[in-house]
């Protein structure tokens, strides 16, 4: 059942066709699971587009609860094209993948007058998934009365450029917007009514954990200045330490920065970026996993930068020092400082052996024991049998919380210390480490901590993996059956452990909350979507008590990304509100009315079969165009220019523009990847074999600064590493091959009329017969050389070579046979004559044929005399 606020939601997109963005987890998928069930019905064909099996699943499950009788289908590719025709006939609602939808709609297998409507799910996708966005034309092209729904919760993505809302509504052919952010007033009542008790739980870091904090935000200082020295066209006020330091992908951010030069980019600013995510992983990892797991991390790092020499400065730095030392005092605590230093290396290695282990447990640890056994006083009292749902942000913290409750902090960390550090002895030293093991026992204070951990081992029991039918224990309290949620622990109150993130379903929380029906939820990890999907599952269950604790590290990074992403939000909310205000929509806009713009095509003429005096005969033309190229821009482009497109499946080239001319499309980054790899010769080797002219084409962005190089690896020599040295190589070996460079995708549409004019139309049963994997007709059967030889003599081409391939042994056969033998393996007479006539002309006969024709055509001799005077 919908909320209040999301009735709300429903009637403004339910009365008029529009753009929904929501915050994030306030339930847009709980909407568009209303809008499927009000459609589930035969007498309605309703498309969903851009949603994953996971996400199909989990709708269909929910409508499968709902006891909704017209369930929806999948469309996918065991569909053959005869069941989907059936299956469109029946009517309810499809969930279709977008590469069957753009063919079906423009094969006309579909009956585009007959569908409903489409629901878009993610639509701030749209703008780079051109697919989307060219189905969304071809619908409303071919039906002007069906609605269209979008579906999205990431505010920030139509915030990111230049009135991008406006292009994305343009795109989806609608004129309503609909903003819902989680301060709209209705929301915020609604919520605050229904709040969960929530308890903020801050701590402090260790003072080495600071120390820690503090050397990484110095590094990424340096390295920020760095790339600034480097790179002098950045912003230098984005790219402070102060502006980023919440961001979980800081390296992303320079990397927007940097692509329009990216491949021109030294090796040693592509090191500082890759840095950079280090250093961002490092401040994760230090508020987010143990001691031990922290320091071997670290070491690893450093071990890798000595052997393959990938180092960009600043492990020499002294902050990474600083960091280093810190991270080994966690450990084994801090060295002792002697007064008297000993060259005896059997005395230091007996104080090695007893030096005692620190190993600094991770403050939250306790802090998560202390709300553990609140909970505990909290469910005596009640008499209730309360549930508990611990989430963290990744499987491995889950593991090590798992670990900890069964067994303590010491085991744990003892445990991983054997882990990473003992069992790098060799075998020889093995029995020395073992005794020795005994002697490295950790500090601990024989306090309440000690008592706390026992006092825990007995209150969570044994603990299973969910899910797991044959624990009868598991099955008698808590069954969760969503793929993610790992761990349970099975006592008085039952726990359930669940990761935040790295699960391939995005709903797996929202069924782990819907089963385990918990009383109290640990965030050990703050996620700002799950807090959001609290505050809806506290609502919908009414008076029922839910509180939530949160465990935070106070001036900690993983408290100011919270905030940062909270702040990014309201911004990107506000921003659209701007535009909302002030935005300008044409009516037509939608693609209703008899005037449209955007649906119009223009008609180029082709006047190849015309003759002097007659008037231009209007052929239609067309494209065969690769299904894989149906994610770029470039087919709605052709579309639109008046070109047909016939989408296929081919294995030679992109886009086969006529019988003879075969376009390979690549971008820069394509081209580059491609030279290096090989892939782009193999690529060019097919289209030379099968067709006249072949064509690379390279697509550029012209707001781009574009170079295949930068001047200071420019140079005159040929290497292999050289990028432009490779593409003179390729077409010095393919003197056919013709290179085309255009700007944008819109320039490419345009080459392509004026590549078309005035020549045949392509057929698709001879494109979709080349191919490379049928070793009857493919090159690599026969020899380059006599093939390439065949090809240069008259009335061979590379449609009936292959009949010659195959029938004639060599070149000595093939001039013994008769005109009427060729005229056989050609098809045509013609081609027989001349291949005959060329195969049993002598040099001589040639030549008096020659001074025959010169001797008839004295015109011919006066001109070139006249020539000479």
């Amino acid at each position: 059942m919908l909320l209040e606020y999301e009735k709300q939601m429903f009637l403004d997109l339910f009365h008029e066709d529009g753009l929904i963005v929501s915050a994030r987890g306030l339930g847009i998928e709980r909407l568009l699971l209303h809008f499927i069930e009000l459609y589930s019905d035969p007498g309605n064909l309703v498309l969903v587009l851009n949603t994953s099996s996971h996400e199909e699943n989990y709708l269909i499950e929910e409508l499968i609860s709902k006891e909704v009788k017209s369930l929806p289908k999948v469309i996918n590719n065991e569909y053959s094209v005869k069941q989907r025709q059936a299956v469109y006939l029946e009517g309810g609602v499809l969930f279709i993948t977008s590469r069957i939808l753009v063919v079906d709609l423009l094969t006309d297998r579909i009956p585009a007058h007959l569908v409903s409507g489409i629901l878009v799910s993610k639509a701030h996708k749209i703008i780079n998934s051109h697919q989307e966005s060219f189905i969304l034309r071809l619908y409303r092209e071919k039906n002007k009365t069906g609605f269209i729904k979008a579906f999205s919760d990431q505010p920030q993505a139509f915030s990111s450029g230049f009135c991008n809302i406006d292009h994305v509504m343009k795109s989806l052919f609608v004129r309503k917007l609909h903003l819902w952010p989680r301060f709209h007033a209705s929301v915020n009542s609604f919520l605050e009514r229904n709040q969960p008790d929530v308890v903020e739980l801050q701590l402090s870091m260790t003072a080495r954990m600071q120390a820690i904090q503090s050397s990484i935000l110095d590094i990424i200082n340096a390295c920020l200045q760095e790339i600034k020295r480097y790179n002098p066209m950045l912003d230098a006020d984005a790219l402070c330490v102060q502006n980023i330091i919440g961001r979980k992908s800081l390296d992303k951010l320079i990397k927007h920065q940097l692509d329009p030069v990216w491949h021109q980019l030294t090796g040693k600013t592509r090191q500082l970026v890759a840095d950079l995510k280090l250093l961002c992983l490092l401040l994760q990892y230090l508020v987010q996993y143990d001691c031990i797991t922290f320091y071997n991390y670290l070491n690893t790092f450093r071990s890798s930068e000595l052997k393959f020499g990938q180092n960009s400065g600043w492990l020499y730095l002294d902050a990474a020092n600083t960091m280093f030392m810190h991270a080994k005092e966690r450990i084994f605590g801090a060295s002792k400082n002697k007064k008297q230093k000993t060259d005896d290396k059997e005395e230091k290695k007996k104080d090695e052996e007893e030096q005692d282990l620190e190993l600094e447990p991770c403050p939250k640890w306790q802090l998560l024991l202390d709300t553990l056994n609140e909970i505990k006083e909290d469910s005596k009292s009640t008499g209730q049998s309360n549930r508990v749902l611990i989430c963290a942000s990744d499987d491995r913290t889950c593991s090590q919380l798992k670990d900890f409750l069964c067994n303590g902090a010491k085991p744990v960390l003892l445990k991983l210390f054997d882990k990473y550090f003992q069992s790098k002895t060799s075998d020889k030293d093995k029995d020395d480490a073992a005794g020795n093991k005994r002697k490295r026992t950790a500090k601990s204070k024989p306090t309440e901590r000690g008592k706390d951990e026992q006092t825990l081992t007995q209150m969570v029991g044994s603990l299973i993996r969910i899910p797991d039918a044959g624990n009868d224990q598991a099955s008698s309290d808590v069954q969760v059956t969503s793929f993610d949620a790992y761990y349970g622990i099975v006592t008085a109150p039952s726990t359930v452990i669940h990761p935040l993130h790295g699960n391939e379903d995005p709903h797996n929380l929202t069924r782990t909350l819907k089963e385990v029906q918990p009383t109290y939820v640990i965030l050990y990890d703050a996620e700002i979507q799950f807090v959001r999907q609290l505050e809806i599952y506290k609502a919908t269950r009414g008076n029922l008590p839910l509180r939530v604790y949160f465990l935070m590290y106070e001036g900690s990074t993983e408290e100011q990304r919270y905030l940062t992403t909270l702040q990014k939000e309201k911004n990107s909310f506000e921003q659209l509100i701007r535009e909302k205000a002030t935005m300008v929509i044409p009516e037509e806009v939608d693609g209703k009315g008899e005037v449209a713009p955007q649906l119009e095509r223009t008609q180029p003429i082709d006047k190849s079969n015309t003759r002097k005096g007659d008037q231009a005969m209007h052929v239609q033309q067309k494209v065969i165009v690769d299904m894989r190229e149906f994610r770029s821009e470039l087919p709605s482009i052709l579309y639109k220019k008046g070109i047909d497109i016939v989408p296929v499946t081919i294995e030679v080239g992109d886009y086969i523009l006529t019988p003879d001319i075969c376009v390979e499309r690549k971008s820069v980054s394509d081209l580059i990847g491609s030279l290096k790899s090989g892939r782009l010769y193999n690529q060019v080797v097919a289209m030379t074999r099968y067709y006249t002219t072949p064509v690379l084409l390279v697509e550029f962005d012209a707001n781009k600064s574009f170079s295949l190089q930068t001047r200071t690896t420019m140079t005159s020599e040929v290497s292999y590493q050289n990028i432009s040295s490779k593409l003179a190589l390729l077409t010095l070996h393919f003197p056919g091959l013709r290179i085309l460079w255009c700007p944008s995708p819109h320039g490419t549409a345009e080459l392509f009329a004026e590549l078309k004019a005035n020549r045949m139309q392509p057929d698709v049963e001879s494109a979709l017969a080349i191919t490379t994997t049928d070793k009857t007709d493919s090159i690599d059967v026969y020899n380059h050389t006599p093939y390439d030889m065949l090809l240069k003599m008259p009335g061979i081409n590379t449609k009936n070579c292959w009949a010659l391939l195959k029938k004639v042994k060599d070149l000595s056969e093939l001039s013994s046979l008769s005109i009427d033998q060729l005229e056989e393996l050609l098809g045509s007479s013609l081609h027989a004559n001349l291949l005959h006539k060329f195969l049993h002309t002598t040099q001589t006969e040639a030549a008096t044929t020659a001074s025959k024709k010169t001797a008839s055509f004295p015109c011919r001799k006066n001109a070139k005399s006249i020539v000479k005077k």
